[in-house]
Order: structure tokens, then sequence, then C-alpha cells
């Protein structure tokens, strides 16, 4: 969870691997349940420093961009499939404004300029927030959510009749920051990880 890498980072990402949707996931370890995410904000407010010590204050996400991108994922119904399969799920106003946030906005801002190109599909992309995991659980208490949970939560999300999906998953394994990104793209074979 670094700001100042994340946009390089998923930009590259989203050139090399050409998704037609894009879930961006997080770790929420204070949530009890898989948060859907409705609105990025242009915002980064830092509470604490990320991995790499930064800590902006008050600071867009990006410059001159809009205050705020809605998620184009069907979040009520993914939601609604969620619970019907028995899985802890909300929807969530809002992705906060530390990384994940960052991210989020970065993404929905990079589609939206990309519906706008002629010739171009449209993707879609939205961010969700799933609990910490039973061995991550703090002191306050939280329940975690099983591993096998919250793939079971996410591989629904990847079924899309059009293409494939991109998932980056950032979390911390004692103390030290691990990413993986996924390509679920049924035509080249997926699932598969990438880094």
């Amino acid at each position: 969870c670094v700001f100042h890498r994340a946009l390089d980072v998923l930009g590259a990402a989203l050139t090399s691997h050409r998704p037609s949707l894009v879930l961006a996931l997080g770790l929420a370890a204070n949530r009890r349940e898989i948060s859907l995410e409705r609105v990025a904000v242009n915002v980064d407010d830092a509470r604490i420093p990320d991995n790499a010590g930064a800590q902006p204050i008050d600071q867009p996400v990006l410059d001159g961009g809009p205050a705020a991108y809605f998620s184009t994922l069907p979040i009520k119904a993914v939601v609604a499939a969620l619970q019907d399969a028995g899985l802890p799920a909300a929807v969530s106003q809002t992705a906060g404004t530390f990384v994940c946030n960052h991210v989020f906005y970065g993404l929905m801002h990079r589609l939206q300029r990309q519906r706008r190109r002629p010739h171009q599909p449209s993707l879609r992309g939205g961010f969700v927030h799933l609990p910490a995991l039973p061995g991550q659980v703090s002191a306050a208490g939280l329940p975690g959510l099983a591993l096998d949970q919250q793939l079971r939560a996410v591989r629904p999300l990847g079924v899309h009749p059009d293409g494939g999906l991109l998932v980056e998953v950032h979390a911390k394994r004692a103390g030290e920051a691990v990413g993986a990104a996924l390509d679920l793209d049924r035509s080249r074979g997926g699932p598969r990880q990438l880094a």
C-alpha cells in the first residue's frame, strides 16, 4: 500500500492485460462483511503513513479531476447475490481516503478517459473491501472472514461474458506487504497468477 506507486502499477497492469472488467480489492480490517464500494473521492487524507512512510493530508488523488466517481459494477445486485450465497456483504458508500480510495479513484478516472476514446471497448470497474482473515483479526475482537469464503465472494464477480477480470490483492502478512495480481480471463487460459 503505497500512494505514489499504486496508480503506476495499476496502469501498467491494465495496459499489459487489457481486461474488460476490473475489480480492485483491499483490506478493511475493521469491517465484518465484504463491502462493495459505491464512490471513490478525489482526496488522499491519510490518518496513518502508507508502507513507504507517506502521509498525504487533504491532497487530491488527481489534480483537476472530478470530485468523485461511481463504481460501474452492479453493486446492489452483487451484494444480494453474495448474501443469497450465505456470505456477509453490504454496500459501502465510500472507500475512505487512504490507498484503497486512491486506487479506486485512479481506476475509475482511467476507465472514464478510456470510454471517451473511439473504438475502445467499454470497461467496467469497481472496488471491494474484504474483512481481515481470521489470523489477522485485531485485539478489537472483530471476526475475520476465512480465505475460502473471500474467494467464494470474489470468484462470481469474475464471471463476465465479455472477457476477463484483473484482480489486484494487497494485504499484510506478519508486517510485510504482500501483493498478487490474477488474470481471470478465460480466453487467455486463466486463472493464472501474474505477479
